[in-house]
This record gives C-alpha cells, sequence and structure tokens, in this order.
C-alpha cells in the first residue's frame, strides 16, 4: 500500500491530466454525436454511422496524442514514425477495412444509396438501415437483416426502388387463344379495379399489358399500384382471385 501510495503521490500530476484529457474528449464525442446527428438530419448530407464513427476516432486519436509525452512518456513522432515504417505492412493488413472505409464514401457521397432507401441487392429486397465504416445494413422485408461489406456493395449490381416501383404490383396471367384482346383489357381492368377498390391508388390506374405467346395462349400482366401502407400481397391476391373467375384465362 506505501508503494501504491507513493506511486500515485509522485504521479499525481500525470493521473488528473489523464483523467481531464478523458472526460473532456468523453463530453466532446457525446456532444459532437448529438451535434452531427441533427446537422445531418436537416442537411442534404446522408445520415449514416460513417460520418459520425470517423469523428469520434478522430476525436480520441487527438485526445491520445496529447497525453502521450506528458503522461508515458512516449514521444508522438516516434509512433508516426514506427507507423510510417510499418506502412506498408499494416496498410496489407487492413486492406478490406481501408477498401470498406472508401467504398462506403463512394455510396454516400456519390449518393448511390441513403440510410432509407428501397433497394434490392442480389435478389433480395429490403430498406437501406445504415452505413458504417465498414459495413451496410439491409433490413429484409421479412425482418432478418442483411449485412454487406461496403467493398462488396460498391462492386455489386444494386437496383435503387422508386416509391412508385415499390408500390408496383404486377399480377401475370394467360389468355385463352383467339380471345378479343380489347375485350379481355375492359375485363380484367373491370374486374380487378373492382376487387382491390380502396387498396390501390387512384392517379396510377391499373394497365394491362401483353408481354409474348405461349404454347397455352397469349402471356399477359395487370399492373396495380398499392395505396402506402398496403401490403402488395394483399393486392396480388384479391387481383388473382377475381382474374381466376373469368372464362378468358387459360
Amino acid at each position: 500500500m506505501e508503494t501504491v501510495r507513493n506511486w500515485l503521490w509522485t504521479n499525481e500530476l500525470r493521473i488528473a491530466l489523464l483523467v481531464a484529457v478523458l472526460v473532456v474528449a468523453f463530453v466532446i464525442s457525446k456532444l459532437v454525436t448529438r451535434g452531427l446527428r441533427r446537422l445531418l438530419g436537416h442537411s442534404n448530407i446522408p445520415n449514416a454511422s460513417i460520418f459520425i464513427n470517423l469523428t469520434l476516432a478522430a476525436i480520441w486519436i487527438i485526445a491520445a496524442a496529447m497525453v502521450l509525452q506528458p503522461v508515458f512518456g512516449i514521444n508522438p513522432t516516434t509512433i508516426i514514425t514506427a507507423l510510417g515504417i510499418g506502412g506498408v505492412a499494416i496498410s496489407l493488413g487492413l486492406k478490406d477495412t481501408i477498401a470498406n472505409i472508401f467504398s462506403g464514401f463512394g455510396l454516400m457521397l456519390g449518393h448511390v444509396i441513403h440510410p432509407g432507401d428501397q433497394v434490392v441487392v442480389s435478389g433480395v429486397t429490403g430498406t437501406v438501415e445504415d452505413i458504417t465504416w465498414r459495413q451496410t445494413m439491409v433490413r429484409e422485408r421479412n425482418g432478418n437483416q442483411l449485412i454487406i461489406p461496403n467493398s462488396v456493395l460498391n462492386t455489386s449490381a444494386l437496383e435503387r426502388i422508386t416509391p412508385a416501383g415499390e408500390a408496383c404490383v404486377g399480377v401475370a396471367f394467360t389468355v385463352k387463344p383467339g380471345s378479343d384482346l380489347g375485350e379481355v383489357t375492359r375485363r380484367v381492368l373491370e374486374q380487378v379495379g373492382r376487387a382491390t377498390t380502396g387498396l390501390t391508388v387512384r392517379k396510377n390506374q391499373p394497365h394491362v399489358n401483353f408481354t409474348g405467346f405461349s404454347a397455352t395462349g397469349i402471356e399477359a400482366e395487370v399492373l396495380l399500384f398499392a395505396k402506402p401502407g398496403i401490403n402488395p400481397d394483399q393486392i396480388r391476391d384479391k387481383a388473382v382471385r377475381a382474374l381466376a373467375k373469368e372464362d378468358f384465362i387459360a
């Protein structure tokens, strides 16, 4: 105990400086985090964690540099020199991390995707929740969370779905050969429109596309546009049930 007390007495100024710097860095990091979230929320800059994480990293690096010499007796220049000598080895070891950081900035600053966007990645549809310094988190429609490294996302085929595209519901069907396509269109729009009343957007009326031929007849698709908050599967189910009653369906 006497040894510990003597050590504390001898190094009390260093300990006080270390504690003070840590407290100030902690307070600044909290204030900066709150301020950045508010600033990003009221600006055109995408609101993603990558900006906040890198800012916090800079704050703590500066805090560490301030206490190295007076508290631990380590010259920051020595560390910088060591990092310069071992920079090649470090860059090779952290090449994936560095690639993810630059890819994350490329995705955000290039306005490729933002948090809240609806995207399709490798056949998976979901909502972008956040973009961190290493990875992008996408919430699938079934509730699962898809975690994609930024470097992978930056080189993969990515489809961003617009609100109109997200609301579009396509129902495919086959028309018997010899049917009057004009009459088929009229009856499809009438039956499907009646079945989905209250579920679709009025300004975007349903329409029918005839897409080709098959061994059983003429391939077609009716497109409907769901109202916000309406499950597309609900509209699809009602449309299929309405079309199943028609005699021109093959």
